[in-house]
């Protein structure tokens, strides 16, 4: 059974950088690298919205607002990625979440339904 547990959440200031972890557990092999895998924030009373996919091939996207200031890497050989998040605001707030093997469909990562970590909670605040 594939876990998926993500870290890293904290209270910053704005302008801030923060980096989060999303560990996979559960795989039957080195099998990290072939998967799609998607960062998502959610703020109260909003669904989930993704920020940054990756895809088997590291080919990376990113929404808009994330554009330029976040950065989605995995590292295969420790079944990690993470998110690197720099020049962070208060409208960065919101609990992150990790999903790992998902689909692309038209070039947007659609999320595996089990698949999700715990959520990390990232709090912008002065």
């Amino acid at each position: 059974q594939v876990t998926v547990v993500e870290s890293g959440g904290t209270l910053v200031q704005p302008g801030e950088s923060l980096r989060l972890s999303c560990v996979v557990s559960g795989l039957s092999g080195p099998l990290f690298s072939i998967y799609h895998m998607g960062w998502y924030r959610q703020v109260p009373g909003m669904q989930r919205s993704l920020l940054a996919q990756s895809s088997q091939y590291s080919k990376t996207g990113y929404a808009d607002s994330v554009e330029g200031r976040f950065i989605i890497s995995r590292d295969n050989a420790k079944n990690t990625a993470y998110l690197q998040m720099s020049d962070l605001t208060p409208e960065d707030t919101g609990v992150y979440y990790c999903n790992f093997g998902g689909s692309y469909i038209g070039g947007i990562y659609e999320p595996h339904p089990r698949q999700w970590g715990q959520g990390t909670q990232v709090t912008v605040s002065a």
